[in-house]
């Protein structure tokens, strides 16, 4: 069975405000649209947005449940989480800057797929989108409708399909504002570095949480 109109409606706009608050996923695929390209940040920012897939497929399998009630498997996945974007931070800040965005927005398709499986896996083994999956998607099941697993499994599609319009969204016009300050003498390198940053701080943050 589908899900209800209103009940697919409520969700959507839930979901919409939400991925559009600051967090981890949109301040990376906005600073790394800024530092390489609109195409590069539209494709980091697909991969995060599928990563939910897998999300989806744990909280409608109750396995999400099981990560967050064993202390040692949550903190695993929260220390590995971390330490992956520190260390794609640590690749920014130490690239060269050699390369300009326009450059890149130009003829670097050799370049997107690494992206890609880098945004589906920090977020894939991201732990506190564990737990928002495990907390946020019940709230919008209708016991009365059946099916539990079949409506969270459709919920978490949908999440996933608005994810993939706005964080495109946001590496497309993100890029652009990067085509222009990369103009300015070495500011590629400047852009790489504070988009390493980010990463960085994410993933200090993301260890430090508890």
């Amino acid at each position: 069975m589908l899900l209800g109109l209103w009940q697919a409606t409520g969700f959507l706009v839930a979901a919409m405000l939400i991925t559009l608050s600051p967090g981890p996923d949109n301040l990376m695929v906005l600073s790394l649209g800024i530092s390489r390209g609109r195409r590069q940040g539209m494709v980091f920012g697909l991969g995060c947005a599928l990563g939910c897939l897998s999300h989806t497929i744990l909280a409608a399998l109750g396995i999400s449940a099981l990560i967050a009630a064993s202390e040692w498997a949550f903190l695993g996945l929260k220390l590995c989480g971390g330490l992956y974007l520190v260390w794609l931070g640590i690749q920014a800040v130490r690239s060269t800057g050699g390369v300009s965005v326009a450059a890149q927005n130009g003829d670097g398709s050799d370049r997107l797929w690494p992206l890609f499986v880098k945004g589906l896996v920090a977020n894939a083994i991201n732990p506190k989108v564990v737990l928002f999956f495990l907390a946020f998607l019940p709230q919008f099941v209708d016991a009365g409708r059946g099916d539990v697993a079949w409506q969270t499994a459709q919920l978490g599609g949908l999440f996933t399909l608005q994810a993939v319009i706005l964080f495109g969204t946001i590496g497309y016009f993100s890029g652009l504002v990067g085509q222009g300050l990369n103009r300015a003498p070495g500011a590629g390198r400047w852009l790489d570095r504070v988009a390493g940053g980010v990463f960085i701080a994410l993933g200090v943050k993301l260890i430090a949480w508890s």
